[in-house]
């Protein structure tokens, strides 16, 4: 008994994350667009957000990992991809998953909160989009008035497949159609195996591509409850749980490495050759996001 106070002071001396008492939870943010949007201006993806999740589920006394999502979507591989990073973890590290959902969990978005053992929303929360869309423009007639022609060698029949300065193709589209019912089906798979008999709205409507607010998205059974993470976490764990935040280094190295590769990248591509992509990936960023309303 009298080594007591002792070791209570040794205790409080020590930090939140080495103390056997205390819970932890380590916290990771799944944020933007999934995938490689342009070379300068990457959107989420395995290789980025790999590390965080590795060392989220490697924290000492860790009693779960709790990611934030907030994605409109994106990228189908990436999006299965982390999911499945996150799984594979779960199960090797036996640590359940939390998911709290922020504005968005739509499409890719949603792929990867089903990595969750439990996800949480906001009321206000847009979640669901279980489908695959994809979008061109034709602009054959357009060139044809300014007197433009179009020159284009390729070797194979589907080479140039739907492209946007020639006629549209009817068996192109048929083709076109006929991945994204693949992808869509792999995606369907993916969130009956992840929800299972949580599942309640009719497949009709929960595989439609529609998505809806956080009520109904618990009601149809998308997700599990109305919550967010500080008083789910201390709910579950207690008013003492640590909830530290997995992010990318920063301070002055990484700044310095950060600006020296991105003036590298510049220097080597051209920052005014880039110019267009750059307002590209930014009109497309922009209209996946506009899509659920953000």
């Amino acid at each position: 008994m009298s080594d007591s106070p002792l070791k209570a002071a040794i205790l409080r001396l020590l930090p939140a994350r080495f103390r056997r008492a205390t819970a932890v939870v380590p916290v990771v943010r799944l944020s933007g667009t999934i995938g490689a949007v342009t070379p300068l201006r990457p959107g989420m993806s395995l290789a980025g957000v790999g590390k965080l999740l590795d060392k989220a589920f490697a924290t000492k006394n860790a009693k779960a990992v709790a990611l934030v999502v907030n994605s409109p979507g994106g990228s189908p591989v990436q999006s299965r991809q982390i999911y499945l990073r996150v799984r594979q973890l779960a199960a090797e590290k036996k640590l359940p998953v939390f998911v709290f959902v922020e504005d968005v969990a739509a499409s890719g978005g949603y792929m990867i909160a089903c990595a969750g053992d439990e996800i949480f929303v906001d009321p206000s929360s847009i979640v669901g989009s279980i489908g695959v869309v994809g979008g061109t423009f034709g602009f054959h007639e357009l060139i044809r008035k300014i007197g433009v022609e179009r020159r284009l060698y390729t070797a194979g029949t589907h080479k140039a497949m739907l492209d946007p300065f020639q006629p549209e193709n009817p068996d192109d589209v048929a083709r076109l159609k006929s991945l994204q019912r693949e992808i869509h089906a792999i995606f369907i798979d993916l969130v009956k195996e992840s929800r299972g008999h949580r599942l309640k709205g009719p497949e009709d409507e929960l595989f439609s591509g529609a998505y809806w607010a956080g009520a109904q998205s618990v009601a149809y059974g998308l997700t599990d409850a109305i919550g967010d993470l500080r008083s789910v976490l201390r709910g579950r764990y207690g008013d003492k749980v640590k909830l530290p935040v997995i992010a990318p280094p920063t301070g002055m190295l990484s700044s310095l490495r950060g600006r020296k590769s991105s003036s590298g990248a510049q220097l080597e591509t051209g920052a005014l050759s880039d110019l267009p992509d750059q307002i590209v990936s930014a009109l497309e960023t922009r209209a996946l996001w506009s899509r659920y309303g953000f």
